[in-house]
């Protein structure tokens, strides 16, 4: 085992500590990886704020690259001195989803079965069973894809989770593709991935939508074609008057709350797709829609869990069109950080104008 340095929140709502930690050495199907990069999410707040669980303390940090510094017995898909990109499902293979050939769906993704753990042997949960804002972190083998050496750890190891989500949501859940009208309501991170990721798939128009000027310019910026303000804007009329009075074939819902996917609802054409990418609280209900509309209008309306994504096949993929020039994603890096940084982090996320924050170790 070994001590590092890392992140950790203690408490709900308490201020995050910079303290030593300490890395079990890595069993059977495990790896711990050398972080280089790890970008700082909405998800990670929301594990401070107590949002997620109560399964204090948590190391925080899960969207992250780096290189894999030993594994355990059994390890085969990746080795010592791989650059990989880390990711929260690491498919099982062998669930009901897995053996219908959906693993990106898998219904019993893993993540390492050691704990790290503070000085004082208490048990840390690393956030998205990850643990990334940390030297090393010690994870499943699974939840390491090996991608290019020399892509810059701070871009692609977004795809880690936001990125992806919101990419995958277009492409993957959405299904969108050359033509395609598409609006994507909530422009933050993931709901920019998803413009981003539309406009790599050829759709027109892209239509975003939010209540802030600086993460609609963000938007135009990134590829949509349109944006709508919908603090003075009714964003329903405003797809459609955009769609020739129609609506979108697909919207993308990145904020998770009720009135927004209900806009979204209303917003799409007929036989048109709503995805939900946005991550709603517990507390949340459907909105009152009455079940005639659900049936007359037709389509279909998916939530996408991690953009539907298969890491395998995913991510060296992205990585590869970042590398050639077609995806920028040295866009969404806004401010390289250190770890003594993520507080202050936490606090600009509110501001409109951050994409990520990324702590380079």
């Amino acid at each position: 085992m070994q001590q590092v340095k890392g992140v950790i929140a203690r408490g709900k709502g308490l201020p995050v500590e910079l303290t030593t930690i300490t890395i079990p050495d890595p069993g059977p199907g495990e790896a711990v990886v050398q972080v280089q990069a790890c970008g700082v999410c909405h998800t990670d707040l929301h594990y401070q704020q107590g949002g997620i669980n109560d399964d204090f303390p948590f190391l925080l940090g899960h969207e992250a690259a780096g290189i894999v510094e030993a594994v355990g017995p059994g390890v085969t898909e990746v080795a010592p001195g791989d650059f990989v990109i880390l990711n929260w499902r690491a498919v099982c293979g062998n669930c009901r989803a897995c053996l219908r050939g959906e693993p990106w769906y898998c219904f019993a993704t893993h993540n390492a079965t050691q704990k790290m753990t503070l000085e004082d042997g208490t048990e840390l949960s690393p956030a998205l069973g990850i643990g990334a804002f940390a030297e090393k972190t010690l994870v499943a083998a699974g939840q390491c894809t090996k991608v290019d050496p020399s892509a810059r750890p701070a871009a692609v190891g977004l795809l880690g989770c936001g990125v992806m989500a919101g990419i995958g949501a277009a492409i993957n859940t959405g299904n969108v593709t050359r033509g395609k009208s598409v609006a994507v309501i909530g422009c933050g991170g993931v709901g920019v991935a998803a413009i981003v990721g539309s406009a790599l798939a050829g759709a027109s128009p892209i239509i975003a939508v939010d209540i802030d000027p600086n993460k609609l310019e963000t938007a135009k910026r990134l590829g949509a074609t349109h944006t709508v303000d919908s603090s003075s804007t009714d964003p329903v009329e405003a797809i459609q008057a955009l769609t020739g009075g129609f609506g979108a074939d697909v919207v993308i819902e990145a904020v998770g709350r009720p009135e927004t996917w209900k806009q979204a609802f209303y917003a799409r054409d007929l036989a048109g797709t709503v995805v939900l990418v946005g991550v709603p609280t517990p507390d949340m209900q459907l909105p009152d829609i009455p079940l005639i509309d659900v049936f007359g209008r037709g389509g279909a309306l998916k939530s996408s869990w991690y953009g539907d994504c298969l890491p395998s096949r995913d991510f060296p993929m992205l990585v590869d069109l970042y590398q050639q020039g077609r995806l920028d994603l040295d866009a969404f890096v806004t401010e390289e950080i250190k770890l003594d940084g993520i507080e202050a982090a936490f606090d600009r996320m509110h501001g409109g104008n951050v994409l990520r924050s990324v702590v380079v170790l």
